[in-house]
């Protein structure tokens, strides 16, 4: 998706909600600064375009699609791999931007939750939205691609910690995936769910290669 045609999808989306115009520009670029930040190699406007397109062909299973694409936009609004309130930070901007609309504010606390807790994929609570489970399944969508896919994905990560010694990054980035690796089940949705080999075939096969 390029940029102008994300741009197209932010303010549809953003219309219905009485959203001042300035406010609507100054947050995408923003946005749009963050996302093409010269640090990023995964966390970019891609990733963010990658999340709005399973979300639009989802659609249907998505009770609150605009919660959903709002969580999307926001959930890596921050990203500094030095820090670790990034989730919390990104939550954070989401509701200083619909706390000026007219986004209910059940449906804003929702959307900041959703954001925090892409730092906690696998936790489980009760009663959980079905717009979670595919939330975070979206936003894991890239340990199931293809092998080639999944090597892309996992170089540019390490091109977001470059600044990071291999001797350092490599047991850090083996307990990321060892705690992937122990979970019942990465994906909450039937869909994503079929994917699952593959994402724990990909996952395995970057940790050999980590050793």
């Amino acid at each position: 998706m390029e940029e102008e045609a994300l741009e197209g999808e932010w303010m549809r989306l953003v219309a219905p909600y009485e959203v001042a115009p300035m406010l609507t520009e100054t947050t995408w670029q923003e946005l749009h600064g963050a996302y093409t930040a010269p640090q990023r190699h995964y966390h970019t406007l891609a990733h963010v375009a990658a999340l709005l397109t399973y979300a639009k062909e989802f659609r249907s299973a998505l009770p609150d699609y605009d919660a959903v694409r709002f969580a999307i936009w926001f959930h890596d609004a921050v990203y500094n791999p030095l820090r670790n309130d990034n989730e919390l930070r990104s939550a954070q901007q989401a509701i200083h931007f619909l706390q000026q609309t007219r986004f209910e504010s059940v449906r804003l606390q929702q959307v900041a939750h959703w954001i925090r807790r892409t730092q906690r994929h696998q936790d489980r609570e009760p009663n959980e939205p079905v717009e979670l489970h595919w939330f975070l399944a979206f936003d894991l969508a890239v340990l199931s691609a293809s092998p080639a896919v999944y090597q892309r994905y996992a170089q540019q990560i390490r091109q977001e910690y470059r600044h990071v010694p291999d001797l350092l990054y490599k047991p850090g980035r083996r307990k990321v995936l060892e705690a992937f690796l122990n979970e019942p089940t990465l994906y909450r949705t039937a869909h994503f769910q079929q994917r699952e080999a593959q994402a724990r075939e990909n996952l395995r096969a970057e940790l050999e290669k980590l050793h």
